[in-house]
């Protein structure tokens, strides 16, 4: 059941995606990484499944299962104040499959999230071989998510990866459709070139939604300006964070493999920034509060 905050979470969400300024939405994939993100001055978090699937060792295919998905989304929500994006992928099966998630999720605090197209079990919208289901069962279940939300505010997204399968035409053919259905933004994945990213914007009359994937990924860059001005609202970042700790990780292994040691080495926060993140310092003021034994 939502509370008062999520409501205001979600109303606030609404007013960020039609805001004048981008909305950017870095990938979280746990508590820690999505206090991060809010301690940085993000107006939001990305739950991002990918991010998810990696942090439990496994690739990007669709091998994590709803209740772990909600359990990390309720995490992340419990951890930060600002509003949060969730990772639905395919919705986990059919139609009545993804209501439920949807209920979940919103039953979690997410302020949203985004459902594809792809077949389950789905895969990273950057990787090669990815199917997509029939048009019109895509459009069924953007349907079924909007009737499942409880409260109208909990933005739906859908989210097709027909340009790598089917093209693009029919990647912003199902972008109209599923604003007909229902959908409140638009997201479509991995457009090939900047033509096409103007495309999606000159031919879908809706807010929408790009993922930016660096180092490696289908989308081209684009300045976050220039993406305002074709009109866009929203863009993900999904897993750059992610590959960063990655990167510092490694870094320090390595060191520590070949010194024994990591006392010489500089890239990690201290002992007490580490501690001020998680806000200690509370937590001990409120043991001290109510934890007090009687003589």
């Amino acid at each position: 059941m939502s509370t008062t905050q999520d409501t205001s979470r979600r109303q606030r969400f609404r007013q960020l995606i039609m805001a004048p300024d981008m909305l950017i939405l870095p990938g979280a994939w746990d508590g820690l990484s999505a206090l991060m993100i809010e301690q940085a001055g993000f107006d939001g978090v990305y739950v991002t499944g990918g991010g998810i699937a990696r942090s439990s060792g496994v690739p990007d295919i669709g091998l994590i299962t709803m209740s772990e998905q909600v359990a990390r989304i309720r995490m992340i929500c419990d951890a930060v104040a600002v509003p949060v994006l969730a990772d639905a992928d395919t919705g986990y099966g059919n139609a009545i499959n993804l209501m439920r998630a949807i209920r979940e999720m919103e039953a979690a605090g997410a302020c949203g999230a985004h459902i594809e197209d792809q077949v389950t079990p789905k895969r990273c919208g950057h990787y090669e071989g990815k199917e997509v289901v029939e048009r019109g069962e895509f459009l069924q279940k953007i349907e079924a998510a909007c009737a499942a939300r409880h409260d109208d505010d909990f933005v739906i997204i859908a989210r097709t990866d027909a340009r790598a399968v089917l093209g693009l035409d029919e990647a912003i053919a199902r972008g109209q459709d599923s604003v007909k259905a229902g959908a409140d933004v638009v997201f479509v994945e991995a457009p090939q070139s900047v033509e096409e990213i103007q495309r999606v914007a000159d031919e879908i009359d809706a807010p929408l939604l790009l993922n930016m994937v660096a180092k490696g990924g289908k989308t081209p860059y684009v300045p976050t300006a220039d993406l305002e001005r074709m009109g866009y609202n929203m863009m993900l970042f999904a897993s750059d964070a992610q590959r960063a700790a990655i990167f510092a990780m490694r870094r320090l292994l390595a060191s520590l493999k070949t010194e024994r040691t990591t006392e010489f080495f500089d890239d990690m926060v201290n002992f007490q920034d580490r501690e001020a993140i998680v806000n200690t310092a509370h937590y001990l003021q409120l043991q001290a509060q109510y934890m007090q034994v009687s003589a």
